[in-house]
Order: C-alpha cells, then sequence, then structure tokens
C-alpha cells in the first residue's frame, strides 16, 4: 500500500538518496538539496509531494508557487512550477507519479495558478527543463500528464587548457576602448548600477545573481562590467551560481548597443580571466541555440552538450 503526504521534517535523506538513484546524470548533496529547495524563501512544505510504501520513500513531485517577488512587487499570481520529480525505478508505471503530479497540481491550483511550467522556475532551478535524450521516460510523463513542449535551450562547455584571447579580438577591444568603451572588473561603486541594469534590461534573476553572488563571496573581479563613457552597457561573470567558479553567467549586452562586438569582448575578458585562476573549463546551462548569444557562444568554441525542453501546462480556474 502506497500512503501519499507533504514533506515533514526529517525526510530531507530520503529524498536526497532517492533523487540520486533515479536523475542519475544530474545526482544532488544534501547541502545543495537544503540551498535550493529548503531554504528557499518560495518553499512551502505542502508542495513537496511525496509516496511511501511503509518507511520506504517511493517517489516525489516539487511544486513551488512565488511568495517573494523576484523584482519590486510581482508575485506571478498565475504562475507555478515543478522544479522535479523522480519514482524509484521499481515502481514506476504504477500510477504512483500520476498521483503525486495530480496532488502538485491541486496544491497550484488551489493558490491561484493557472499556467504551470517544467521547469524554468528561478531563483533555484535544478535544470533548465527536461532533458529528453538521458529522461525519456520523464518526457513522456510530462506530456501524457498535458504539458506541452514551450521551447528547447541548450547547455554548452568549452575546454580552456590551451585558450587565449585571439588576435582580433584585442584588435577589436583596442578600438572600442579608443571610441570611449571601458571593460573593467568590478568594485562596490559599479555593483548598484550592475544590478539595475541587469534587473531591467534582461531578467530580475540576474540582478539577484550578482547580489546573492557577492553576498555569498563571489570575488569581484569575477565580475566585468563595461561602459560607454560613464553608462553600464554590458557586463558578465562566473563562479555566481551556488559558488561554481566554472560556470559562466549571467552575461549581457545592452540591445541598444549590440552590433558593436561588446558581447565578444566580454566573453573573452571573462574567459581569460578564467584561465588565469587555473579553471580548465567553462560551462553555462542555458541559452538559445539560434539566438544572438548562441551564436557567439559556438565562434568561441562552446560546444553543446545538453538539450532540455522547457514545458507549461495550462489548468482551468
Amino acid at each position: 500500500m502506497v500512503d501519499y503526504r507533504f514533506y515533514e521534517s526529517g525526510d530531507e535523506q530520503k529524498i536526497v538518496r532517492l533523487w540520486n538513484e533515479c536523475l542519475v546524470r544530474d545526482p544532488i548533496t544534501q547541502k545543495r538539496f537544503r540551498n535550493l529547495v529548503l531554504l528557499d524563501a518560495n518553499f512551502d512544505p505542502e508542495g513537496l509531494r511525496l509516496a511511501f510504501e511503509k518507511d520506504q520513500l517511493v517517489g516525489c513531485v516539487y511544486a513551488v508557487r512565488r511568495l517573494l517577488p523576484m523584482y519590486g512587487t510581482d508575485l506571478e499570481p498565475e504562475k507555478g512550477w515543478i522544479p522535479f520529480f523522480f519514482v524509484g525505478e521499481e515502481h514506476r508505471s504504477k500510477g504512483i507519479g500520476k498521483r503525486l503530479m495530480e496532488e502538485a497540481v491541486v496544491f497550484l491550483k488551489a493558490t491561484g495558478r493557472i499556467h504551470i511550467f517544467f521547469s524554468s522556475y528561478a531563483p533555484n532551478y535544478i535544470l533548465p527543463g527536461i532533458d529528453e535524450e538521458t529522461y525519456p521516460q520523464s518526457y513522456e510523463f510530462l506530456q501524457k500528464q498535458g504539458f506541452a513542449k514551450l521551447y528547447s535551450p541548450i547547455a554548452m562547455d568549452r575546454s580552456l587548457v590551451s585558450y587565449q584571447v585571439p588576435a582580433d579580438v584585442i584588435e577589436l577591444k583596442n578600438e572600442r576602448v579608443a571610441e570611449g568603451y571601458t571593460f573593467s572588473t568590478a568594485v562596490d561603486g559599479d555593483l548598484y548600477e550592475v544590478i539595475q541594469f541587469a534587473n531591467e534590461k534582461f531578467n530580475p534573476d540576474w540582478g539577484r545573481a550578482i547580489r546573492e553572488g557577492v553576498l555569498q563571496g563571489l570575488p569581484m573581479e569575477r565580475i566585468i562590467v563595461a561602459r560607454d563613457e560613464e553608462k553600464v552597457v554590458g557586463f558578465c561573470m562566473y563562479g555566481g551560481y551556488e559558488g561554481v567558479p566554472d560556470r559562466f553567467g549571467p552575461f549581457g549586452v545592452d540591445p541598444e548597443q549590440q552590433g558593436k562586438g561588446l558581447g565578444k569582448i566580454l566573453l573573452h575578458e571573462a574567459l581569460q580571466s578564467m584561465r588565469a585562476e587555473g579553471l580548465h573549463g567553462a560551462w553555462f546551462l542555458w541559452t538559445g541555440e539560434k539566438t544572438s548569444a548562441g551564436y557567439l557562444y559556438k565562434k568561441t568554441g562552446f560546444v553543446i552538450t545538453r538539450q532540455f525542453h522547457v514545458m507549461k501546462k495550462t489548468i482551468d480556474k
């Protein structure tokens, strides 16, 4: 007999253990689970749905909605997210995952959510979406539960073992500097402007990543700022997510300034800094393959390592 309930204190080790048995390509530590789930300001125990057979955890689905605004006062009241789910291998195809997902949807619906996403949740998403190649059964399961594919971001990696700044990038940087642009590592006086720039030009999650990264000990030299005279026109950083030094991003250039190679310069400034630290690689989880950023990464030697599908389910109020 399978019993269903939501999270209670003391379930953490069982959740992490089953997670690592099921999501074999994406294992998690107790510390990461604590930081990304339990300490998330939006965490609600009732959204973490669990299935037990006697004392054995056999399934889990996590639902979350925004309790704390990412930026301003916007709680995105119609949106909810499913950041992860899994069922033990011996207990699949028995309706356990379906029951847990239904409970998660009921939880979100009761709080007014009508658009449910897997799994573009910020700030603490585990993966951008479902990796169809790695977890084909999970992708099929989501489709059966009424989720449809929205778009398919990619993850990319680049080896830095033999990296050096290309001569054309050095020349381009010199040209832009002669025009009045500057490229420098961040100092305290940059932080407010860069965070506002990230929030307003791109995504509030980027501003949060800068702020929380620095609060958690991110070295300022890992943030590179581009200015046109005194105005911030771009930035990039690495090591800001979960303190992983070789994780690149976020990274952006003012749309009004694109076409001048500023992103190319910033990217190579960061890669040179990463190599100077002795890092052997750079990677990130999320970009669009056919975007300007995606093309830039490819030209810079990044290769696609994974593809994900962001999925969405719409329910009636």
